[in-house]
């Protein structure tokens, strides 16, 4: 390897640490990894932020990409882990097995219009396995207060009385289209870690 490409190398690696430094999470680079009890793989480098229950991932800030993974989520619980059921909120995100496909979906839609976001709609409502459940995908958009158009996609997946949500979210304007393929090939590439 010549000099020339050893210093665009050392670039390309500092340039990486330097996004997950300046987004404050860990640096997970592109490859085969464990996530929540699930292994996945992915093309992109990654700022990870890691919880107990859920992860945010973002590549140049949360505001312009992140996806979410929330495993674990338990019956009459908020979708976004936000708290337990109440009977003088009945109308909440929270999750009950055995919903149909639509009203998970419906469940992810209300979570987001809960967190401000407004014109959200959904397309492409299908079967799909995740990490190794039935479950589904779709795609969905939505808009910021200021008119900002956002696009993304989402996986969920009830197993055992639990729910597991995959989504992502990134600005219409360049994001979106730059990631999109890479981020639905790592959801499908979720998959169970053997135990």
């Amino acid at each position: 390897m010549n000099m020339l490409a050893k210093r665009a190398l050392l670039l390309i690696a500092l340039s990486v640490f330097l996004t997950a430094c300046a987004t404050g999470g860990k640096l997970q680079t592109a490859g085969n990894t464990e996530v929540l009890g699930m292994r996945v793989t992915t093309t992109l480098d990654w700022a990870r932020y890691k919880g107990s229950r859920q992860e945010t991932w973002t590549i140049d800030g949360t505001a312009l990409n992140q996806l979410r993974i929330i495993r674990e989520i338990k019956p009459r619980e908020h979708v976004f882990l936000l708290g337990k059921e109440r009977k003088n909120q009945p109308q909440r995100p929270w999750f009950k097995p055995g919903a149909r496909p639509d009203e998970l979906q419906e469940l992810l839609l209300a979570a987001l219009r809960e967190q401000g976001w407004s014109e959200v709609e959904a397309e492409g409502l299908r079967p799909a396995r995740v990490a190794g459940a039935d479950g589904l995908r779709f795609e969905f958009r939505m808009a910021q207060a200021n008119g900002l158009r956002y696009g993304g996609m989402a996986a969920l997946a009830e197993s055992n009385g639990l729910l597991t949500l995959v989504y992502w979210q990134a600005p219409m304007e360049y994001y979106h289209g730059r990631d999109s393929a890479a981020v639905s090939a790592l959801i499908d590439s979720l998959s169970p870690t053997l135990p």
